[in-house]
């Protein structure tokens, strides 16, 4: 749709400073995340972690569901589709996420996981919506896409301590590939089968469903798991992977990828890395190899190109003379 004038559209920029402010707080979140979660499956097994963090967070979720309800005036009927479109959506971004993010977290230190998962999500998010041809394709998307391809690649290589995939670093650093791939589909798969649908539903429904999926999984390693040993800090550190990372940071993600596109929204895991590395340094004492230094610069430069289509969006917008609206999916 073409504006009727030149007159800047100024209604839509309060909407979308929300939508950029709940996306930050969700990156704030979720870079603290990785540091509390590799704390937490040091003293139990991985998918038991991911059971109690995300059926602890769908539990809050449902809480907060049920109290949003009863203060709005339109409480709207329980719908199937919605709860099914929901949970399909969950069992890709909170199951399959979290197997890859947990079990990654298993084996490979948390500072692999901060630079892997949010620098090379955008990356592939790029990548699928340039092939299915939801995004354009040019020169210089396609260069950040190998940049960012070939930083990896530099980034796994510096994870090898000489074993192989029989190392545990490198074989936590290819989980946590997976975990992005996983991360990018849920960000696509979101905005196509949740426009429309309240945040809160939409979260909660997925979260229940994928912490399902996560509790059922787990019910082995709870069976042999030593429930005395575990230190009252680590049931402490799932209780605020619960409600923060979980249940805020999915509801202010649902938020604001109903302003903005996929793109935009994974671009701002470009800050997760900083807050990430930043706590797993001073809190867990973890370090890059100096090949991983390599590697993460040019993820990251690639990434950025790639998403960005090699333009600086300040420069662009200061450089229009008559405000046009963008096509952001």
């Amino acid at each position: 749709m073409t504006p009727s004038s030149g007159a800047p559209q100024a209604p839509a920029r309060p909407h979308l400073i929300h939508a950029h402010f709940h996306l930050l707080v969700t990156m704030v979140l979720f870079g603290t995340a990785f540091t509390g979660s590799k704390a937490v499956v040091g003293q139990m097994p991985h998918q038991t972690a991911a059971a109690f963090r995300f059926g602890g967070g769908a539990l809050v979720l449902l809480v907060v569901l049920a109290v949003t309800r009863r203060a709005s005036r339109e409480r709207p009927a329980f719908s199937w589709r919605e709860a099914v479109r929901a949970g399909l959506v969950g069992l890709v971004g909170v199951f399959g996420y979290n197997v890859f993010f947990f079990w990654g977290l298993a084996l490979a230190p948390s500072v692999d996981g901060t630079i892997l998962v949010p620098v090379l999500s955008p990356v592939l998010t790029t990548a699928v919506l340039l092939v299915t041809r939801q995004e354009r394709a040019s020169a210089a998307r396609v260069a950040g896409l190998g940049l960012g391809l070939a930083g990896a690649a530099i980034f796994l290589l510096g994870a090898d301590d000489g074993t192989g995939l029989d190392g545990s670093r490198l074989t936590g650093d290819l989980v946590f590939l997976a975990g992005s791939a996983c991360w990018a589909v849920y960000s696509i798969a979101s905005k196509k089968l949740l426009g429309g649908m309240d945040h809160v539903r939409a979260t909660a429904y997925g979260t229940c469903a994928g912490a399902v999926a996560l509790i059922l999984l787990a019910v082995p390693s709870m069976a042999s798991l030593r429930w005395s040993d575990v230190p009252t800090g680590t049931w402490l550190t799932l209780a605020c992977l619960a409600v923060g990372p979980t249940a805020v940071a999915y509801v202010f993600y649902y938020r604001g990828l109903g302003s903005v596109g996929p793109s935009t929204a994974t671009m701002l895991m470009f800050t997760v890395p900083v807050i990430g590395v930043a706590s797993s340094v001073l809190v867990l004492g973890e370090s890059f190899t100096p090949l991983q230094d390599i590697g993460t610069v040019v993820l990251l430069a690639g990434a950025v190109v790639a998403v960005t289509d090699g333009r600086v969006p300040w420069a662009r917008r200061r450089s229009a003379t008559v405000p046009v609206p963008v096509d952001d999916r």
